[in-house]
């Protein structure tokens, strides 16, 4: 399909029109408050994007802290990452693996009582400005740790900084007080046509 001159005045005209529409919109958007964010859902990436906020929030001289409440003794890539530097930011692993590998319930829920400990020491610690929890989803799922709890504390905790929460099957009561909430869905993953998890992509 050829386009014409007429073609290319009629979209320039129409995107001058979205481009004032926009700026209204924008305008009216006047909060700037740290939000509650809920990664969830079947699909991969829910941490890898995690890891890309925690990376854009560095890039504007943010303080970060990450979480990681059931990786454990896996080796993984970003373990390896910002443990060679850091002075980047705060990265502690405090899971001791999937519960299948544990095979110890008094050990998963100690280590998730650890891991939640220090989770609010970093929410309220005034330095950080963006904090992920990574895969307390799963802890909050296994009834490891008690839902209301965790709730209560967020719904009171500092609103100067952003709180990133990931992991499957997200509990209602998180989705509800959360201010943003995506559902990641698979479409398609190799591991279904025999492919074992690979690096940089998985893990």
């Amino acid at each position: 399909m050829t386009e014409t001159p007429e073609d290319f005045a009629r979209h320039n005209a129409r995107m001058k029109r979205v481009q004032v529409a926009r700026e209204r919109m924008q305008a009216r958007r006047t909060l700037e408050l740290g939000l509650l964010i809920v990664h969830t859902g079947s699909g991969k990436g829910k941490s890898s994007s995690a890891f890309g906020m925690a990376i854009r929030s560095l890039g504007w001289g943010m303080k970060v802290g990450i979480v990681q409440y059931v990786k454990g003794a896996w080796e993984t890539g970003e373990k390896n990452f910002f443990h060679a530097n850091p002075d980047l930011l705060t990265f502690e692993v405090m899971g001791e693996g999937f519960t299948w590998d544990t095979q110890d319930r008094a050990r998963d829920i100690e280590a998730a009582r650890a891991a939640w400990k220090r989770s609010k020491e970093l929410i309220l610690d005034p330095a950080y400005d963006f904090i992920i929890l990574d895969e307390l989803n799963i802890a909050l799922r296994q009834d490891i740790l008690p839902i209301d709890e965790i709730v209560a504390f967020l719904k009171d905790r500092p609103l100067t900084k952003h709180i990133c929460i990931t992991g499957r099957n997200a509990k209602p009561e998180l989705i509800e007080i959360a201010d943003l909430v995506t559902e990641f869905e698979e479409v398609k993953h190799p591991f279904r046509a025999g492919f074992k998890a690979q690096k940089g992509v998985e893990y």
